[in-house]
Protein backbone atom coordinates (compact mmCIF):
# COMPACT_ATOMS: atom_id res chain seq x y z
CA UNK A 1 0.00 0.00 0.00
CA UNK A 2 1.46 3.37 -1.06
CA UNK A 3 0.55 6.01 1.49
CA UNK A 4 0.54 9.81 1.50
CA UNK A 5 0.51 11.47 4.90
CA UNK A 6 -0.64 15.09 5.13
CA UNK A 7 0.04 17.06 8.32
CA UNK A 8 -0.84 20.58 9.43
CA UNK A 9 0.68 20.19 12.92
CA UNK A 10 -1.11 21.83 15.84
CA UNK A 11 -2.54 24.64 13.72
CA UNK A 12 -5.18 24.73 11.00
CA UNK A 13 -4.56 24.93 7.27
CA UNK A 14 -7.94 24.43 5.65
CA UNK A 15 -6.71 25.49 2.21
CA UNK A 16 -4.19 22.63 2.18
CA UNK A 17 -6.73 20.04 3.34
CA UNK A 18 -9.30 21.21 0.77
CA UNK A 19 -6.67 21.24 -2.01
CA UNK A 20 -5.32 17.76 -1.29
CA UNK A 21 -8.78 16.13 -1.20
CA UNK A 22 -9.98 17.94 -4.34
CA UNK A 23 -10.85 15.52 -7.14
CA UNK A 24 -7.91 16.53 -9.35
CA UNK A 25 -5.38 16.07 -6.52
CA UNK A 26 -6.75 12.67 -5.54
CA UNK A 27 -6.69 11.59 -9.19
CA UNK A 28 -3.05 12.66 -9.52
CA UNK A 29 -2.14 10.71 -6.37
CA UNK A 30 -3.94 7.64 -7.75
CA UNK A 31 -2.11 8.02 -11.09
CA UNK A 32 1.18 8.11 -9.17
CA UNK A 33 0.28 4.79 -7.55
CA UNK A 34 -0.79 6.01 -4.13
CA UNK A 35 -3.82 4.25 -2.68
CA UNK A 36 -4.06 5.69 0.82
CA UNK A 37 -4.30 9.30 1.97
CA UNK A 38 -4.02 10.03 5.70
CA UNK A 39 -4.90 13.56 6.83
CA UNK A 40 -3.93 15.10 10.17
CA UNK A 41 -6.14 18.19 10.11
CA UNK A 42 -5.36 19.88 13.47
CA UNK A 43 -7.81 22.64 14.41
CA UNK A 44 -9.17 22.93 10.87
CA UNK A 45 -12.80 23.47 9.96
CA UNK A 46 -12.49 21.49 6.72
CA UNK A 47 -13.16 17.91 7.81
CA UNK A 48 -13.28 15.53 4.84
CA UNK A 49 -15.43 12.43 5.17
CA UNK A 50 -13.23 9.31 5.47
CA UNK A 51 -13.94 6.62 2.88
CA UNK A 52 -12.57 3.37 1.58
CA UNK A 53 -12.96 1.78 -1.84
CA UNK A 54 -11.14 -1.11 -3.49
CA UNK A 55 -8.57 1.27 -4.95
CA UNK A 56 -8.30 4.17 -2.47
CA UNK A 57 -8.68 4.97 1.23
CA UNK A 58 -8.99 8.33 2.97
CA UNK A 59 -8.38 8.49 6.73
CA UNK A 60 -8.81 11.69 8.76
CA UNK A 61 -7.95 12.68 12.33
CA UNK A 62 -7.22 15.86 14.27
CA UNK A 63 -4.39 14.93 16.64
CA UNK A 64 -2.44 11.98 17.95
CA UNK A 65 0.10 11.84 20.76
CA UNK A 66 2.75 11.09 18.15
CA UNK A 67 2.93 11.26 14.36
CA UNK A 68 5.82 8.78 14.38
CA UNK A 69 3.80 5.81 13.10
CA UNK A 70 2.12 7.81 10.32
CA UNK A 71 5.48 9.24 9.23
CA UNK A 72 7.11 5.78 9.24
CA UNK A 73 4.32 4.30 7.12
CA UNK A 74 4.26 7.19 4.64
CA UNK A 75 5.77 6.95 1.19
CA UNK A 76 5.26 10.70 0.75
CA UNK A 77 4.66 13.46 3.30
CA UNK A 78 2.82 16.66 2.43
CA UNK A 79 3.19 19.16 5.24
CA UNK A 80 2.66 22.74 6.28
CA UNK A 81 5.97 24.61 6.61
CA UNK A 82 6.22 24.39 10.39
CA UNK A 83 9.79 23.76 11.49
CA UNK A 84 8.86 20.82 13.73
CA UNK A 85 6.88 19.01 11.04
CA UNK A 86 9.62 19.60 8.45
CA UNK A 87 12.41 18.38 10.72
CA UNK A 88 10.52 15.30 11.88
CA UNK A 89 9.70 14.27 8.30
CA UNK A 90 13.22 14.92 7.02
CA UNK A 91 14.85 13.04 9.89
CA UNK A 92 12.66 10.01 9.08
CA UNK A 93 14.07 10.15 5.54
CA UNK A 94 10.66 10.66 3.94
CA UNK A 95 10.13 12.47 0.64
CA UNK A 96 8.62 15.79 1.65
CA UNK A 97 6.44 18.34 -0.09
CA UNK A 98 6.00 21.50 1.96
CA UNK A 99 2.96 23.63 1.19
CA UNK A 100 3.47 27.22 2.27
CA UNK A 101 0.45 28.95 3.77
CA UNK A 102 0.21 32.17 1.76
CA UNK A 103 -1.94 33.70 4.50
CA UNK A 104 1.06 33.47 6.86
CA UNK A 105 3.73 34.69 4.46
CA UNK A 106 5.63 36.85 6.96
CA UNK A 107 6.16 34.12 9.52
CA UNK A 108 9.32 32.82 7.78
CA UNK A 109 7.74 29.56 6.64
CA UNK A 110 8.44 30.50 3.04
CA UNK A 111 12.13 31.19 3.77
CA UNK A 112 12.49 27.88 5.59
CA UNK A 113 10.92 25.90 2.74
CA UNK A 114 12.91 27.78 0.11
CA UNK A 115 16.24 27.15 1.86
CA UNK A 116 15.58 23.43 2.47
CA UNK A 117 14.54 23.12 -1.19
CA UNK A 118 17.71 24.93 -2.31
CA UNK A 119 19.70 22.35 -0.35
CA UNK A 120 17.79 19.58 -2.15
CA UNK A 121 15.91 18.16 0.84
CA UNK A 122 12.30 18.86 -0.18
CA UNK A 123 9.91 20.32 -2.71
CA UNK A 124 7.69 23.25 -1.85
CA UNK A 125 4.75 25.08 -3.33
CA UNK A 126 1.59 26.98 -2.49
CA UNK A 127 -1.84 25.32 -2.32
CA UNK A 128 -2.77 26.39 -5.84
CA UNK A 129 0.42 24.85 -7.27
CA UNK A 130 0.19 21.52 -5.44
CA UNK A 131 -1.39 19.47 -8.27
CA UNK A 132 1.20 20.74 -10.76
CA UNK A 133 4.07 19.98 -8.38
CA UNK A 134 2.77 16.48 -7.63
CA UNK A 135 2.74 15.73 -11.36
CA UNK A 136 6.17 17.19 -12.12
CA UNK A 137 8.31 16.33 -9.07
CA UNK A 138 11.00 13.67 -9.21
CA UNK A 139 11.39 12.27 -5.69
CA UNK A 140 14.63 10.50 -6.65
CA UNK A 141 16.39 13.88 -6.84
CA UNK A 142 15.88 14.61 -3.13
CA UNK A 143 18.89 14.43 -0.82
CA UNK A 144 18.71 12.83 2.62
CA UNK A 145 18.72 15.26 5.51
CA UNK A 146 21.50 14.40 7.98
CA UNK A 147 19.69 12.97 11.03
CA UNK A 148 20.38 13.64 14.67
CA UNK A 149 21.72 17.18 14.37
CA UNK A 150 19.04 19.39 15.96
CA UNK A 151 21.61 22.04 16.85
CA UNK A 152 22.45 22.47 13.15
CA UNK A 153 18.75 22.78 12.32
CA UNK A 154 18.32 25.26 15.17
CA UNK A 155 21.23 27.38 13.90
CA UNK A 156 19.84 27.16 10.38
CA UNK A 157 16.41 28.25 11.59
CA UNK A 158 17.93 31.18 13.54
CA UNK A 159 19.67 32.27 10.35
CA UNK A 160 16.49 32.00 8.27
CA UNK A 161 14.42 34.05 10.70
CA UNK A 162 17.13 36.68 11.08
CA UNK A 163 18.30 35.93 14.63
CA UNK A 164 21.79 35.08 13.45
CA UNK A 165 23.97 36.41 10.64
Amino acid sequence: MKRVFVTVGTTSFDDLIARVVAHDSVQILKNLGYNQLVLQIGRGTVVPEPFSTESFTLDVYRYKDSLKEDLQQANLVISHAGAGSCLESLEKGKPLVVVVNEKLMNNHQFELAKQLHKEGHLFYCTCSMLPELLQSMDLSTLKCYPPGQPEKFSAFLDKVVGLQK
